[in-house]
């Protein structure tokens, strides 16, 4: 597995909308073959801050999930909202919850 952390900054006045363009993101990144798993977090203690977290089958998957309709339109649609450069970390998975 290949998983992608992503931390985002949000604008305090753009948070519904960021909220509903990444979901909209995340329900179809879910229908690609090589996604297994999209996590859409919102930090408890800042309702501005959120994670999200991503696991793709190899890392060709993740490209060619960066290569999508949704993706390109979700990165451009939020692009304006975010309060700072989001922040990406790739993994290497070496357990993940299912045992895989």
């Amino acid at each position: 597995m290949y998983v992608v952390a992503v931390t985002i900054f949000v604008k305090p006045d753009a948070v519904q909308p960021f909220i509903a363009a990444t979901l909209d993101n995340a329900r179809n990144t879910r229908r690609e073959p090589g996604n297994a798993r999209f996590d859409v977090l919102q930090a408890e203690e800042d309702s501005a801050r959120f994670l999200l977290y991503e696991a793709y089958r190899s890392k060709d998957d993740f490209v060619k999930h960066q290569q999508t309709a949704h993706y390109l339109r979700w990165k451009e649609t939020v692009a304006a909202w975010m309060a700072q450069p989001r922040q990406g970390v790739k993994h290497k998975s070496l357990f993940l919850g299912d045992g895989e």
